[in-house]
Order: C-alpha cells, then sequence, then structure tokens
C-alpha cells in the first residue's frame, strides 16, 4: 500500500476505534443509577457552587454527548439524557463540562490559550479545502502549487496545535469531575469506576483527533520535501 493509503486506514481505524469506545462506555454507564439519585443538572451546580462559579446557565440540550461549555457565554449545556439523567455516565459528563467552567474561572491557562486560537483555528478549517483543492488544480509541483501547499501546512499546523492544547484541557476537567464527585459524597468509592471509564473513553477522543491531525501534517510536510 502507498503511504497516503496506510495514513488513511491508520486514521480510519484509530476514529473507529475512538467512537466505539466512547459509545461503548456511556451506552454501559448510561444505564447504571447513581445511588444519591443525584441528576447531572444537580451535578454540575454542586461542583461549580463549591468551586465559587457565578453566573453560569446550565441548560437541556437535544442529541446525544453533545454536552459542551460556552466560554464565551458562560453556559454549560448538557444532552438532555445527562441533564435530567442520574446515571453514572450522567454524572461523569456533567461534572467534566463543570469542570471547565471552573477552568474559566481559575484562568487555566491551557484553556486561554485554547481560547485565543478558536478565530484562526476556525478560519484554517475553512480555508484549507479551498486552498487544497487549488493546489491540486495548480498542481503540486509548481511555483503556485508549492505556496498553497505551504498555506495547507500551515493551517494543518494550527489545527494540530490546538488539538495538542486541548488534552491537558480535556483531562484537567476529567480529573476534576473524578475528584469532585467522590469529595462531594455525590458517587460512592464502588461507583467511581463507571465514572472513570467514561471520562476516559470520551478522553480518548481528543488523543484520536490529535494523532489524525498531526500524521496528516508529518505527511503533508514529508509530500512537499519530496
Amino acid at each position: 500500500m502507498t503511504p497516503f493509503v496506510l495514513l488513511l486506514v491508520f486514521t480510519f481505524g484509530i476514529a473507529l476505534y475512538a467512537q466505539w469506545r466512547v459509545s461503548s462506555a456511556y451506552n454501559k454507564y448510561s444505564k447504571i443509577a447513581s445511588r444519591s439519585g443525584i441528576t447531572g443538572a444537580e451535578a454540575a451546580d454542586a461542583l461549580m457552587r463549591k468551586a465559587g462559579v457565578t453566573g453560569v446557565q446550565i441548560v437541556p440540550i437535544q442529541g446525544k454527548l453533545t454536552d459542551h461549555y460556552d466560554p464565551i457565554n458562560k453556559r454549560l449545556a448538557l444532552s438532555e439524557p445527562n441533564y435530567y439523567g442520574n446515571s453514572l455516565a450522567a454524572l461523569g459528563v456533567a461534572a467534566h463540562e463543570a469542570g471547565h467552567a471552573i477552568q474559566h474561572k481559575q484562568a487555566y491557562a491551557p484553556l486561554k490559550a485554547r481560547m485565543a486560537l478558536v478565530p484562526v483555528t476556525t478560519i484554517s478549517s475553512k480555508v484549507l479545502p479551498m486552498v487544497f483543492i487549488g493546489a491540486i488544480l495548480v498542481g503540486f509541483g509548481q511555483p503556485m502549487g508549492i505556496m498553497l501547499m505551504n498555506i495547507v501546512i500551515a493551517c494543518y499546523f494550527i489545527l494540530t496545535l490546538f488539538q495538542l492544547i486541548t488534552l491537558p484541557v480535556e483531562f484537567d476537567a476529567s480529573r476534576r469531575a473524578r475528584k469532585e464527585l467522590a469529595g462531594l459524597g455525590i458517587i460512592n468509592r464502588d461507583e467511581e469506576t463507571g465514572v472513570v471509564r467514561t471520562l476516559n473513553a470520551a478522553g480518548f477522543t481528543y488523543v484520536a483527533a490529535f494523532l489524525t491531525s498531526l500524521a496528516y501534517l508529518l505527511y503533508l510536510i514529508a509530500m512537499t520535501r519530496r
């Protein structure tokens, strides 16, 4: 197989594995209710109140695993099963998102760096397909094609850097979630396994995204240096 085909197989395989892992863990532990009976929304609120986070609205949204924290609007959105549910998976996901709100309040450096990169990352992701198509049409060996490919590499570098900075942000939020859920008595020690496995599986999706982006960046650099 050619290097490009191998790259496609690698990225497709790791993406499939990451998706299977998070779906498997979430589906399993979303069926196991916590003994405390506390919902995801209540858990997120408890974590933020303990950390002194104020002014963050917790709202339910549609979809599965669409949970996220919006630092611009100070809005913590939980998918309906996690907002209303009291499963170990719901508590883990909700606490994780609350961890981001706590990071925001404490001016956690990696989160600040990721927020600063959002505008240029958004532009890069929009420009990338058009520039790459332009390089193909012009020809990689032509001066214009070489210039366009350098822009493509620059865009991929920004995307890869963004994925790299995302890793400590996500892992730190999960660490906070595990610690505070147990510390507040929302979960018992024997329930931690379900929360940890759900969070670890979700965390691997970010590792997979970084590895995929890095693999394409290295391939493009190697291709243009031939």
